[in-house]
């Protein structure tokens, strides 16, 4: 950051520090671990069961009545305890002894008559305000509560002496409500306070104001009184009683809150207060009554700095507005504030002014603001938040008087620039520029002063920035943010820009040209837009990555896909998308490649795993199928005429005939052998086709011999087939003796995947377990089917 930039932003900051009042806040670091709500619960009483780690307890708004010694006795830790706006009569603070760390406690709002004390040594707030006490309830032990810093209490009366046992105790704040307080008419009372930084006095809500009691105090820095309603004949008794509040040299800020007053008496409160040491004066809603008429306002030498007037009511519906504007214009102070009134305009100075910061937010000011004023020379700070502002180009024309304006703010107006064939004219010397919230339109860029460094103009309704700006080298922060930018705009026409907020707008495909051209962007912010996480979303989202993470703003989390559908929702850095997808040409040459291996390889393995002996056997398998088809329906109905269909090598055949057949047929079971049950004049492969569809099973006797010979490998491809085609498990495989893998040719890989993947039964030598496996051939059979034999005889 530049020094000229750091030393706008210090007086920006300095502003709007110097006008807060000055107050007490009470803040525990861990009032949100161990805490109890229980406030506006209609309690009567104190709940029983209690965490007893509980630190932060709050029945406030209840009607508790009564408090005893064992309803928090067991809260050894409470630290903060409040009972506000309860019916709590009368108390006893020794029911408290056993709460040591107490350093909160909250009484007001209730009906406290009297109090018994007790010393609590660790006491930083209590609060006995709004109560039904007669005198100041200050007890002696209340003097041993060195870390006291706030004491809030109220009484009908006073006595001069009532708070001297807390004389010697350095407080941050008094809170006197004195909405009960009486005094007969023509007597006086006094209060001498000795030590606090701020004093709030409130009075009573409705009744004209009419204490006359003499409070004093020691080193009073901040005053603050609440409830002020006044007529003409009471001004002078109020202004009585604030002589001597306002005696002491000390006494920087003074507030007054809900204050009801007429025009007159007005002035001559802010007459009063002219000489006084006061710096900052603050005035907060203030409802005007009777009439407005001219008051004469002598504007000596002051050591007020700050006027801030806010939310203004006024009762008074004829008058003069000259009459109500002079009186703040001609004022020599820095900083006015008035804002949230029914003010429609203000009076140019009538000779150079020392304002030096101007707020008039929330009021109903015009155009006509200001226009053709040259007093205003020392202005470096103006805001104009929420008026009726219209036209950006009788904006900048009020401030071609304004030397030393630095920042400007007409945010939240109905502002727009339709002037295009008149040049704006600007002060040099802006380069804090808010425009925020307002209809202006992208022709915006082509009205702005000259040495902008920070312009906002986020919620317009830009919908592009046009790329032939100029007389924007200097503009260092952008903030863009709630438009209609379609487009991530590049920085050609910004050299200088460190900072852009372009959030919340109707981007879909940021450009990574971005990039490149603001390599000097140390933060973006460009989140919650509807990204499209197309292929042309690849490049940006690989461009981020490539950045600090403090430069993208938000990154990952304000980064979603808006389009596809399938994507929506989902974080930028989750969308991946392969190269060969974005490209083309890749994809081309890719898929030219892929063809290319894919031949190769087919090619290879049609050698490797004998591609040929497998399609002639489809096309054999066709054939017999076609040519069934061509026999009559009728013919054609399936039909079981065997239990199993025996393959087998020549050379088992001794095995096939002398075992395995002995033992099946004894037992019912048909069997189908090719040199018995083949039908002369059919080719083999139809032989081998419908014998193994009219048999319910087929069995394979597997032995070296087997695997030598082709016909039977066509007997296991077609029977295999037809355990597919029929969806059926119908291949019993027998293995004669052991077959090595490596003597299986590569072309009967069905073999090879069957002998792996089926189970298959295997002839022992020994007799005695010969029982076994023909019992595990006959499991096989074990259903009853109907057997239609050749001459039609059905059998089971």
């Amino acid at each position: 950051m530049t020094k000229d930039k750091e030393s706008i932003f210090r007086s920006f900051h300095f502003v709007y520090i110097v006008t807060l009042v000055v107050g007490t806040t009470f803040h525990f670091s861990d009032e949100s671990e161990y805490a109890v709500d229980m406030s506006d619960r209609g309690l009567t009483h104190v709940p029983k069961g209690l965490p007893p780690k509980t630190k932060v307890l709050d029945m406030s708004q209840n009607y508790i009545s009564e408090l005893h010694l064992s309803d928090i006795s067991f809260l050894s830790g409470l630290k903060v305890l409040r009972l506000s706006h309860n019916r709590i009569q009368c108390l006893d603070l020794s029911i408290f002894k056993f709460n040591q760390d107490l350093e909160y406690l909250d009484l007001s709002h209730n009906q406290l008559q009297k109090i018994s004390c007790h010393p609590i040594t660790n006491l930083k707030h209590l609060d006995l305000s709004f109560n039904d006490f007669d005198a100041l309830p200050i007890c002696k032990e209340f003097g041993n509560w060195t870390q006291l810093n706030f004491l809030g209490l109220s009484a009908t009366k006073l006595q001069q002496l009532d708070l001297l046992p807390i004389a010697h105790l350095h407080l941050s704040c008094i809170l006197l409500d004195l909405e009960g307080y009486y005094v007969k008419e023509n007597e006086s009372e006094s209060l001498q306070i000795l030590n606090t930084e701020t004093l709030h006095l409130i009075f009573h809500p409705n009744n004209i104001f009419s204490v006359q009691a003499n409070i004093s105090v020691n080193n009073l820095g901040c005053l603050q009184m609440t409830n002020i309603k006044l007529n003409n004949d009471k001004c002078q008794v109020f202004i009585r009683f604030l002589s001597e509040l306002t005696r002491g040299p000390t006494l920087l800020n003074f507030t007054l809150n809900h204050v009801e007053t007429t025009w007159k008496c007005l002035v001559r409160i802010l007459q009063f207060l002219w000489p006084k040491p006061v710096e900052y004066l603050n005035i907060y809603n203030l409802t005007i009554i009777e009439s407005i008429n001219k008051e004469d306002f002598t504007y000596s030498e002051t050591t007020l700095k700050a006027l801030k007037i806010e939310h203004v009511t006024n009762r008074v519906f004829i008058f003069s507005q000259t009459v109500l504007y002079t009186v703040f214009s001609e004022m020599n102070i820095m900083m006015l504030t008035i804002s949230d009134t029914p003010f429609i305009h203000m009076l140019c100075p009538q000779a150079t002014s020392t304002f030096k910061f101007l707020n008039f937010t929330q009021n109903v000011l015009t155009d006509s603001i200001f226009q053709n004023c040259s007093t205003l020379v020392r202005l470096k700070i103006f805001i104009l938040q929420k008026n009726e502002l219209k036209d950006l180009f009788k904006v900048g024309l009020m401030t071609k008087d304004m030397p030393s304006l630095e920042i400007l703010d007409v945010s939240w107006n109905s502002l727009e620039y339709t002037r295009h064939n008149r040049t704006c004219t600007w002060v040099e010397s802006i380069v804090i520029l808010n425009l925020s919230s307002n209809i202006l339109t992208e022709s915006v860029f082509r009205c702005l002063p000259p040495r902008i460094k920070i312009l906002d103009l986020h919620s317009n309704k830009i919908r592009n920035i046009p790329k032939d700006i100029a007389g924007l080298e200097d503009l260092q922060e952008l903030n863009i943010a709630s438009n209609d930018l379609a487009h991530l705009p590049g920085c050609g026409s910004f050299s200088s820009l460190s900072v852009l907020i372009i959030d919340n707008n109707a981007i879909s495909n940021p450009s990574a040209h971005f990039f490149q051209s603001c390599q000097k962007v140390k933060s973006v912010k460009a989140g919650n837009n509807p990204f499209h996480c197309t292929c042309e979303l690849r490049e940006f989202i690989q461009r981020i990555g490539q950045v600090s993470s403090e430069v993208v703003e938000g990154w990952p989390d304000s980064y979603k896909c808006d389009y596809p559908e399938s994507y929506k929702g989902s974080l930028l850095k989750d969308f991946h998308v392969s190269p060969l997808s974005c490209s083309t040409a890749l994809l081309i040459v890719t898929i030219g490649v892929i063809g290319l291996v894919l031949a190769v390889t087919l090619t290879v393995l049609c050698i490797y795993f004998d591609l040929p002996w497998y399609l002639r056997m489809a096309f054999q398998w066709t054939r017999t199928r076609r040519r069934a088809r061509s026999v009559p329906s009728d013919e054609l109905q399936k039909t079981l005429q065997f239990h199993a269909f025996v393959s087998y090598s020549e050379h088992d055949s001794f095995w096939v005939k002398n075992e395995l057949l002995p033992n099946l047929e004894k037992e019912g079971i048909r069997i189908c052998l090719h040199e018995r049950n083949f039908v002369p004049g059919k080719s083999i492969v139809e032989n081998i086709i419908n014998c193994i569809e009219k048999s319910y099973k087929s069995i394979f006797v597997l032995s070296p011999n087997f695997v030598q010979s082709e016909w039977c490998h066509y007997e296991l491809y077609f029977a295999h087939h037809n355990l597919f085609h029929e969806g059926s498990n119908n291949l019993i495989l027998i293995l004669l003796d052991p077959i090595p893998q490596n003597s299986i040719p590569s072309k009967y890989h069905k073999l090879r995947a069957l002998m792996t993947q089926r189970t298959y039964l295997e002839w022992p030598k020994e007799k005695s377990k010969h029982g076994l496996f023909w019992a595990n051939i006959r499991a096989a059979f074990n259903v009853k089917l109907t057997l239609i034999t050749e001459n039609n005889d059905v059998k089971t």
